[in-house]
């Protein structure tokens, strides 16, 4: 059984090898299409030297006086043979060429128009002295010639348009969009129009939200219908997917352990399976398959065929995880990944002790998520089982919930994955109070009825905790956060030890000097946070760089805590060895570099527990701060004390330290 990213990646990597290739389509087709090709300017913009405003084209050094108009220079005029002369002024409207001789332009504004003469002669007087080169656009100095306007894998929107209509093109090279077979497949299935059902039988829900999702997606669909549950139905719906010319083949039902579910043998027998079970919630029996065409009379061509879940949530989840990246690849974007932000919980949520759970969420932007700062919240549509349809109404995210058994508390910052407009769900939209998501609370929990987070506990917190996840496959969106969610796990779990700790902020950064230093000087010198944990980048590789921009901010270093880290995770690895974290102090925060890896990070914590609350009221100025187990210098055995309170602290019994007055 895969783990969800590495089927993604199976998809993914099967999808880089299919597709069709670029084609010409009219710059009027273009709108929502990637580009396969770089476009350059044959011109440049402007190509003849032009006025920004309404005004007059001056000789610069004449100087403010009254001078006769000797000609009028429009938009669309070409000023050819005209010449302003020392003395002598031209009247030009924006977008006019300015004539030669010309080296500025007074506006409108600054003149004053003067009777004509008795032979209609016009004349003007000019009120500003101009400056050379004064509200006139140079030749070139919007587009240059042969520059590069567009870069292909760029997204065409209409400012694209407009600069494809600026350097003269008509039609332009893109990545086409695939086209999309969807069928269901199910002796139990009538047409959604059926008026009437028998015992026994369900309108088809699937294939339409399919053909909808399809076509939500700019792609071209094909509907085939129902096929029975037999090898003989489903062969030929098949066939006539790949007769089609289909890119991606969509199938709902028919892929579970049943002796009627004969999708993954119809698959088998047309192509190569790459997987057929996902340790996903839901979604788990999601099938994945290529099929090279054998047509004699065409190029043969790889076809991606999904075998998706006949749960309706199940399916509609896994086309969003899978099938729209796919679609993406194919249709020549770059970044084929849904993005993914960090929201704050309004509501309790307990997770799967054994699966990844993918939870029905609408996120909404506030200007308090609890943490006192502008972010998201999320709010679950209420009940999540796979059969409820309802739970993917006005949906605009995925939550995923790691399968840690626990219950994550109200305002826990949890990974979401955006399938929808965040803008465009109003509150009216959001689930009724009488929906609760009971199936993830218990019978005991508490639900917020509001989306609005409960006032945050974070800002009478006693220590505020930061965690900083770095990583670029995390802040690309290519992967999950697994690290920052455990580590938040940790730290609430472990609140009381660390003398009332709250996790007040969480981010993701790249593996980037610029960028972790930023978030750290933030959360330490603005936020006042007393403790910032981060999470990765402090190995070998050219891109960890988590210990260089902690070293580069911090004030005072603290090796020691480091070094009991280094002595947990050699327990585990002796690869432990390789990592390059630091700790220290920056005003009145530490800071801690811990591993990438989420048990790491929890193995970490607990070593580290029993000197954390002792450090973090030293660094708030608490001078006489003493262990718990203090014993005064008078009465202290003569043993290695702090040793001995190392030891009580962490359970093993024993005497005080020996901490200065």
């Amino acid at each position: 059984m895969l783990q969800v990213e590495e089927a993604l990646a199976a998809v993914l990597s099967t999808a880089a090898s299919a597709g069709a290739a670029p084609r010409d389509v009219p710059l009027h087709e273009a709108l929502g299409l990637v580009l396969a090709e770089d476009v350059r300017a044959p011109d440049p913009l402007p190509p003849f030297r032009a006025s920004i405003k309404d005004g007059y084209a001056v000789v610069a050094s004449d100087g403010p006086g009254e001078y006769p108009v000797i000609t009028e220079s429009r938009a669309g005029n070409d000023a050819v043979g005209v010449v302003v002369a020392p003395g002598t002024v031209a009247y030009v409207t924006t977008g006019g060429p300015i004539p030669e001789g010309a080296d500025a332009v007074v506006q409108v504004e600054d003149t004053e128009k003067m009777p004509a003469g008795a032979d209609g002669s016009k004349r003007v007087r000019i009120l500003a002295r101009a400056t050379e080169g004064q509200d006139i656009r140079n030749v070139g100095c919007d587009i240059e010639k042969d520059s590069l306007v567009l870069k292909s894998g760029e997204h065409i929107g209409p400012a694209e348009i407009g600069l494809l209509a600026t350097v003269g093109l008509t039609t332009v090279k893109v990545y086409p969009r695939p086209t999309i077979a969807v069928f269901s497949t199910g002796d139990e299935l009538v047409q959604p129009a059926s008026a009437t059902l028998s015992r026994g039988q369900i309108r088809d829900s699937n294939r339409a939200m399919l053909l909808a999702a399809a076509v939500q997606q700019k792609c071209k669909v094909v509907d085939l219908g129902i096929a029975e549950d037999t090898e003989e139905s489903l062969k030929e719906h098949m066939d006539a997917a790949l007769s089609s010319g289909a890119d991606i083949i969509l199938t709902s039902g028919g892929v579970s352990m049943g002796d009627r579910d004969l999708v993954k043998p119809c698959l088998a027998k047309m192509g190569k399976i790459h997987f057929e079970k996902i340790r996903m919630k839901p979604g788990k029996p999601l099938t994945f398959a290529e099929i090279v065409t054998q047509d004699t009379t065409k190029p043969s061509k790889t076809v991606l065929a999904f075998g998706l879940p006949g749960n309706p949530v199940s399916c509609m989840v896994c086309f969003n995880l899978f099938v729209v990246p796919a679609i993406r690849l194919l249709s020549g974007w770059s970044n084929p990944h849904l993005q993914r932000v960090h929201a704050r919980l309004s509501h309790p949520l307990r997770s799967d002790p054994h699966r990844t759970e993918f939870h029905r969420a609408v996120i909404r932007w506030v200007l308090d998520d609890g943490s006192g700062r502008p972010g998201y919240v999320a709010e679950s549509t209420g009940h999540q089982a796979s059969s409820r349809l309802l739970s993917m109404k006005s949906a605009n995210a995925l939550l995923e919930v790691l399968s840690t058994g626990q219950i994550l508390a109200a305002g826990t910052s949890i990974q979401a994955i955006l399938i929808s407009d965040i803008i465009s769900y109003p509150s009216d939209k959001l689930p009724a109070a009488s929906d609760p998501p009971s199936s993830h609370l218990g019978p005991s929990s508490k639900r917020i009825s509001s989306y609005v987070p409960q006032p945050a506990a974070s800002q009478n917190a006693e220590v505020k905790v930061a965690i900083l996840t770095v990583s670029d496959t995390v802040s690309s969106g290519a992967g999950p956060d697994r690290s920052g969610p455990r580590a938040v796990s940790v730290v609430n779990s472990s609140s009381e030890k660390l003398g009332g700790a709250t996790v007040v902020a969480t981010a993701v950064v790249p593996d980037e000097v610029d960028k972790i230093k930023g978030i750290l000087v933030q959360w330490s010198d603005i936020d006042h946070v007393n403790l910032i944990l981060t999470l990765g980048g402090t190995g070998f590789t050219k891109r960890d760089v988590t210990p260089e921009a902690t070293k580069s901010v911090i004030e005072k270093e603290a090796p020691g805590l480091t070094f009991v880290m280094l002595q947990e995770s050699l327990k585990i690895t002796p690869f432990a060895m390789l990592s390059r974290a630091t700790a220290g102090i920056r005003g009145s925060t530490l800071i801690i570099n811990m591993p990438g890896n989420p048990n790491a990070v929890a193995e970490c914590m607990e070593a580290l527990l029993p000197a954390l609350k002792h450090a973090l009221k030293q660094i708030k100025g608490d001078k006489r701060e003493k262990h718990p187990l203090h014993t005064p210098h008078a009465a202290a055995a003569p043993v290695d004390q702090w040793e001995r309170s190392f030891r009580a602290a962490s359970g093993g019994g024993g005497g005080g330290c020996s901490c200065e007055p």
